[in-house]
């Protein structure tokens, strides 16, 4: 043991001076890269107890018109600034002017900046770093009935169900089809989402920067005349409610009610159409429910040749849009 500590001994003091002999701006530019090269380092690079994200399921985000950038260069302070995309796509750099960057990546940014700072012999071999402080572009809006509509920011992968979480969730007044206007086409989808939580979770969709959500308001059917609780109420149930289902919701009609009269009124391309109903055969499961419509209202006079209340169309409807108001307030 001691033979072989003495024969590497005298090797010693060559290592010394090998290291020591090293340039020292070679070894400055060694440990930049080293840094530079753990700066650029991804995310699902780095282990969080599960597999690595796939490529395809990466955030690809991009500058655009509008954002903040931090830009900063390894070991030269004064490089570092603070600099907004101008709404042409331009970026103003120190020393090396206004340069296009929206469209690119940010590391594509880095290697641009990076190279104009080496071809003008301002900094022999620059790291530069460039982080998107403000995103302007990378957001979606969501309108209708949300409980906090606004723009929300679409970092990464998103998706249909994500953005209106985001939102607060829907009203109780909001309808079962949600339109998605894409950005990058100009195209709609409409997107059902319904009570069944498996089928809602297949309809989800990937949204993408700067598309527009809207979540309509439900289709409301009015319930008028000799009934316990007249006035407009929302199709809650996916879209859809029955004339038992909308009589049910009104308390249903009262003893002086004339149930083999009701009259539904239905409005088409051609104006108003009425249609007789014997709801007490209805009732009675003699005859079928019918499927109600959006803004159909549906009367339930009352049992007596006196009362001339609402024996036309138009008063009907007249009637119907006074409930619809008074139902929004309450």
């Amino acid at each position: 043991m001691k033979s072989i500590f003495r024969k590497s001994l005298p090797g010693l003091p060559l290592l010394f001076l090998v290291i020591h002999s090293y340039p020292t701006r070679a070894l400055a530019q060694t440990v930049a890269a080293l840094t530079a090269s753990a700066d650029v380092a991804k995310p699902s690079d780095i282990g969080t107890g599960g597999d690595a994200a796939s490529p395809e399921n990466q955030p690809n985000l991009r500058i655009g018109a509008g954002d903040l950038l931090e830009v900063k260069v390894f070991d030269v302070a004064e490089l570092g600034q603070d600099v907004r995309v101008t709404d042409r796509g331009d970026a103003n750099f120190l020393l090396i002017g206004s340069l296009h960057v929206a469209g690119l990546a940010t590391d594509q940014a880095q290697a641009l900046v990076a190279s104009k700072l080496q071809k003008g012999n301002y900094v022999l071999n620059p790291q530069v770093s460039i982080l998107i402080k403000e995103y302007s572009t990378q957001g979606v809006s969501v309108l209708g009935e949300v409980k906090k509509p606004g723009v929300y920011q679409v970092l990464g992968n998103r998706t249909l169900l994500d953005v209106i979480s985001d939102a607060g969730g829907t009203t109780p007044f909001a309808g079962p089809d949600v339109t998605v206007k894409r950005k990058a086409d100009g195209t709609t989808v409409s997107v059902r989402l319904t009570k069944d939580a498996q089928a809602t979770f297949n309809s989800d969709i990937q949204l993408q920067a700067g598309d527009k959500v809207i979540v309509p308001r439900a289709g409301i059917v009015y319930v008028l005349g000799d009934v316990g609780r007249p006035g407009g109420f929302v199709m809650q149930n996916d879209g859809k409610i029955s004339l038992l289902e909308a009589v049910a919701m009104a308390g249903g009609g009262t003893r002086t009610a004339s149930l083999n009269h009701t009259r539904l009124i239905r409005k088409t391309d051609a104006g108003y159409k009425e249609i007789d109903l014997k709801l007490k055969k209805v009732m009675e499961g003699k005859a079928d429910d019918p499927q109600l419509q959006p803004e159909d209202i549906l009367y339930v006079p009352i049992n007596s040749l006196k009362s001339i209340t609402y024996r036309t169309v138009p008063g009907i409807v007249q009637s119907a849009s006074s409930a619809a108001i008074f139902y929004a307030i309450n």
